[in-house]
């Protein structure tokens, strides 16, 4: 197909004209995720100048716009009567917390174009999604597409977490995500192909973004955009050919994501208990090693702080002083001893002496 019918097939694509009809869906929704930074927001502005084909290039979102860590707007943008392309928040770190909330929103378990304040207790996620299902609509084909950029590479670190993922992303919606490559020639192309490979995508788009800087039209840059679209449309195609596909689907996203938020929760209690045992270990070792220390040095040779010091040379002083005056009564004793057991003076002598003496 040439640029020209590959952009007709998009814009009147109609889920109607499926084998089996529409099924009681009404749109396709193409759930942007990954991580912050990587291209998500200029994708979208580069999907709507290439297929609208409006001429001049204008900036429907904020590739700048800072996401905090509790607050997230889910942001939709119509590319035609049936497809929908939603910017969901990016993941700093992929900890258990940040992709959990990527798979609430994958799951369209959150609602669109809403602040979302986001719990991290299992019960009020439990609560939290109880809200949502009031007000939830099962009418959205979703289609997983993760954007990655090229310039970022990959690391070997990187790649069981980046799969596990993936396969969440799958279990969640029914459908393998589709890999998005951005800024291709800004990196190991090659290489990053290779491990996306290795981990068992199966579609893999690869495309430079257009931006307010670089946003020249060419034939091949076009190309890569409308393939991409016409990939995902033909997927749907072929998904929607089986019956009774949507039944059940809003449940079992539900059920899987409470299932992982459950496990991270419990995992999560688990590290805190064990962080704590290990404290009290180590509090407890100094405590015995402090005990060795007093047992096994004499007290001259223990470092102990100048208030310590202090007040033990006060004590030892006064015990010493205690010690003497202990030796100066027991040398009294000793003394009154040898006075008791010594000869009595001769009386009778001195007196004839002195007697003699009177005479003389």
């Amino acid at each position: 197909m040439d640029i020209d019918q590959l952009r007709e097939y998009i814009v009147n694509f109609s889920l109607d004209n499926c084998a089996q009809g529409s099924q009681g869906y009404n749109r396709v929704l193409l759930q942007l995720f990954g991580y912050m930074g990587h291209g998500k927001s200029s994708f979208i502005n580069s999907c709507k100048y290439v297929v609208l084909d409006e001429g001049e290039f204008k900036t429907y979102t904020d590739a700048g716009q800072s996401h905090g860590a509790g607050t997230t707007r889910r942001i939709t943008y119509p590319l035609t009567d049936t497809i929908t392309v939603v910017d969901n928040r990016g993941c700093a770190t992929m900890n258990s917390y940040e992709t959990g909330e990527i798979f609430a929103q994958l799951g369209n378990l959150l609602p669109l174009d809403q602040e979302v304040v986001w719990d991290k207790g299992y019960k009020n996620i439990m609560h939290r999604l109880v809200e949502s299902d009031m007000n939830a609509n099962y009418s959205d084909f979703i289609v997983p597409i993760f954007v990655y950029s090229v310039k970022k590479g990959i690391t070997e670190e990187e790649v069981p977490e980046i799969k596990d993922l993936l396969v969440n992303a799958r279990n969640l919606t029914g459908l393998d995500p589709i890999v998005v490559l951005t800024f291709k020639s800004q990196g190991d192309l090659t290489g990053v192909l290779a491990k996306f490979r290795n981990m068992g995508t199966e579609r893999i788009f690869q495309l430079e973004n257009f931006t307010q800087s670089d946003h020249l039209r060419t034939r091949a840059r076009d190309q890569e955009i409308l393939t991409f679209f016409h990939g995902v449309l033909k997927d749907a195609e072929f998904r929607m050919r089986g019956r009774g596909i949507r039944r059940g689907r809003g449940q079992s996203a539900r059920n899987l994501f409470l299932a992982f938020a459950h496990e991270r929760d419990m995992k999560r209690e688990r590290e805190q208990k064990e962080q704590e045992m290990a404290a009290q270990q180590a509090k407890w070792n100094g405590k015995k090693q402090l005990k060795l220390v007093y047992c096994s040095k004499p007290l001259t040779q223990l470092r102990l702080s100048p208030r310590w010091t202090s007040q033990l040379g006060t004590g030892s002083e006064r015990g010493t002083e205690r010690e003497r005056e202990r030796e100066r009564e027991r040398e009294r004793e000793r003394e009154r001893e040898r006075e008791s057991h010594a000869p009595l003076p001769d009386r009778i002598h001195v007196t004839k002496t002195h007697t003699h003496h009177e005479l003389v």
